[in-house]
């Protein structure tokens, strides 16, 4: 992870993404905080989030198991929480889809629009980082930048 406001990226290597290749996540101050926080829970060792077997970070299906422990079984899947996401960010947000779509790691599989869309919109994925951040944690409506903030006493479209 890389240094400071501008650089708080979270860098995933191509070999581990589906797609193989490599995808950055710009991080909220908030997502960097729970890193620093997560990182004293286990000092000793090199992963943040270790998994029960010394020296491998956390099964795959350790989300999982923890929406089964919570009783949400069947009510709420780890892929859910991407789905949810994208809802968010096309209903709430109000984000373009390329922006929304570079956030997931989505290929574009239209060959002619991936040679010319070369960008990755770290720009705009960190103020949406940010602006998802804040939904999550205040709960507020809309909060994305380029949106006038809802408030109790606006009323809601139909």
């Amino acid at each position: 992870m890389h240094r400071g406001r501008r650089a708080a990226l979270w860098t995933v290597p191509a070999e581990r993404m589906k797609a193989r290749v490599e995808h950055t996540v710009p991080l909220a101050p908030r997502a960097l905080a729970i890193l620093r926080e997560a990182r004293t829970t286990y000092p000793e060792s090199e992963l943040v989030f270790p998994g029960t077997k010394l020296g491998l970070p956390l099964s795959d299906i350790t989300l999982t198991k923890a929406l089964r422990d919570a009783g949400l079984d069947g009510k709420a899947t780890a892929h859910g929480f991407r789905s949810s996401f994208k809802d968010w960010c096309a209903e709430v947000a109000k984000v373009r889809d390329e922006v929304s779509e570079a956030a997931l790691a989505h290929k574009i599989l239209d060959k002619v629009r991936a040679a010319y869309l070369r960008t990755r919109f770290l720009d705009e994925r960190r103020q949406l980082m940010q602006d998802w951040t804040n939904y999550l944690t205040t709960g507020r409506r809309l909060v994305a930048s380029t949106q006038p903030a809802l408030t109790s006493a606006t009323p809601a479209a139909n």
